[in-house]
């Protein structure tokens, strides 16, 4: 009799990776509004219900607020306010009309040559008057691999930029952001990738030598287009993630929206445009906030974002000064908005009258 002991088959179960450094602070991000209110010092009573979409912000960004200032620019971006469930005249849930731009799950085109790739529906951070607060990802495809829209992309040899957006694109780890940058690579007629994000602001930490390894291994002509509206988010940890990304080719923008109680105030906005080039980084474009329901109590009127520009002008070197603009449904472009007209000289009232 043979008596050879056969030892059982080894079944192989999947073993999660460890998770980086960068998604366990994520996880441990703020998620309670009174929580929130504790750890910087305020009456939660300042705290508005969050009607449906949820507060999250890191903890490392909370530390940027000003202990015991309920009007701190930062927090007014992520804490939920009483207005948000006032309703208002033409705010809705599709601002942009981005419903209607879906060129295949995941993939938007709006404007002639380029197209934006939505990776995921999630961010690290909640912006209160963020436009696709709203936007039903899962309806279109924004997750898992982009097969679909990748082909679309390839077939359209009239692309030459894609944008990665979301949610935020660099919530996908490296492993597969790899993947998606690798595939845009071997489309011929691309020329350009871009990336729109908050997280090296929000959450430097996300910045590895992974991510840098995928910038810097493309062909892609590389901009990335960073997400600041007040000169104390871009602190040491920032700058020192700015200049990281910087070293791998990438060019570096800002975008920033304007935001009543923000940084509605000419100081407000130089001193942001002069901190992000001390760090590397070009400020770009000015939005004027998009009308998305809920976000109406941050809304800038076109005639002071007039003003707001003019006094940028008159306070900043050219190159720093973005764009003011505005994005309008249907429209070929997003709209440059055009400064306040300047007092003219000897005119009553102008600074240079004498009297």
């Amino acid at each position: 009799m043979d008596l050879t002991v056969v030892d059982p088959p080894v079944r192989h179960t999947a073993v999660p990776a460890p998770r980086a450094h960068w998604q366990r602070l994520l996880a441990d991000a703020v998620r309670d509004p009174i929580e929130l209110c504790r750890l910087v010092g305020i009456d939660p009573a300042a705290a508005g219900p969050t009607g449906g979409f949820p507060l999250l912000v890191p903890r490392g960004f909370v530390a940027r607020m000003r202990h015991g200032d309920p009007q701190d620019p930062l927090l007014r971006q992520v804490l939920p306010a009483v207005a948000e469930g006032q309703p208002v005249p033409g705010f809705t849930a599709d601002p942009l009309g981005e419903g209607q731009a879906v060129a295949a799950p995941g993939l938007v085109r709006k404007y002639q040559g380029r197209a934006l790739l939505l990776l995921t529906g999630g961010c690290a951070v909640n912006c209160r008057y963020c436009f696709r607060r709203e936007f039903p990802y899962a309806d279109h495809g924004a997750a898992g691999f982009p097969g679909a829209a990748l082909e679309v992309i390839a077939a359209d040899p009239t692309l030459q930029e894609v944008i990665l957006s979301g949610g935020d694109p660099l919530l996908v780890d490296d492993q597969r952001l790899a993947t998606v940058v690798e595939a845009l690579d071997a489309i011929p007629h691309l020329r350009r990738l871009r990336i729109h994000t908050r997280l090296p602001v929000v959450l430097p930490e996300r910045v590895t030598d992974g991510l840098l390894a995928v910038l810097g291994a493309t062909r892609l002509t590389g901009v990335l287009v960073l997400h600041a509206n007040h000169a104390a988010e871009l602190d040491d940890s920032v700058a020192t993630a700015a200049r990281r990304l910087a070293a791998t080719g990438t060019l570096l923008l800002n975008q920033a929206v304007l935001l009543a109680g923000v940084n509605d105030r000419v100081a407000t906005l130089a001193a942001l445009s002069e901190r992000l080039l001390a760090i590397g980084v070009l400020p770009y474009y000015l939005h004027l906030l998009d009308r998305v329901r809920g976000a109406a109590h941050f809304e800038v009127g076109e005639a002071r974002a007039r003003d707001l520009l003019r006094g940028l002008q008159e306070s900043l070197s050219g190159y720093a000064v973005p764009r003011l603009v505005r994005e309008v449904p249907g429209e070929r472009s997003k709209l440059w908005i055009h400064p306040a007209p300047a007092p003219t000289v000897g005119a009553p009232g102008s600074p240079l009258t004498s009297g």
